[in-house]
């Protein structure tokens, strides 16, 4: 089976590098070995992306700011194991 690899892609200039330190630790604690690993890249000009292989999930500019934690595992979940039940974060959206 393949695993998927998430990419997040933040501005250096905007010091967003501990938010996607966070945002990586965690998918990392949520998903563990079902993921391939969570790359960091830095950028510039404001960026802040996160991909799923070459899905690109979120986009600061165009999503509007940042995603939530929950949000942002939700979108991970439905791109790498849809059937996935992720506990107390489904609860509220799926009851």
């Amino acid at each position: 089976m393949t695993k998927s690899f998430v990419t997040i892609t933040y501005c250096t200039g905007c010091n967003w590098l501990l938010r996607s330190g966070w945002m990586a630790q965690e998918l990392l604690s949520t998903f563990g070995e079902g993921l391939g690993g969570v790359t960091l890249v830095p950028g510039h000009g404001g960026v802040f992306e996160i991909q799923v292989g070459d899905d690109l999930v979120w986009e600061r500019k165009r999503d509007g700011g940042f995603p939530d934690v929950k949000a942002l595992k939700q979108l991970v979940r439905d791109r790498i194991a849809p059937d996935r039940d992720l506990g107390h974060i489904d609860r509220a959206t799926r009851d």
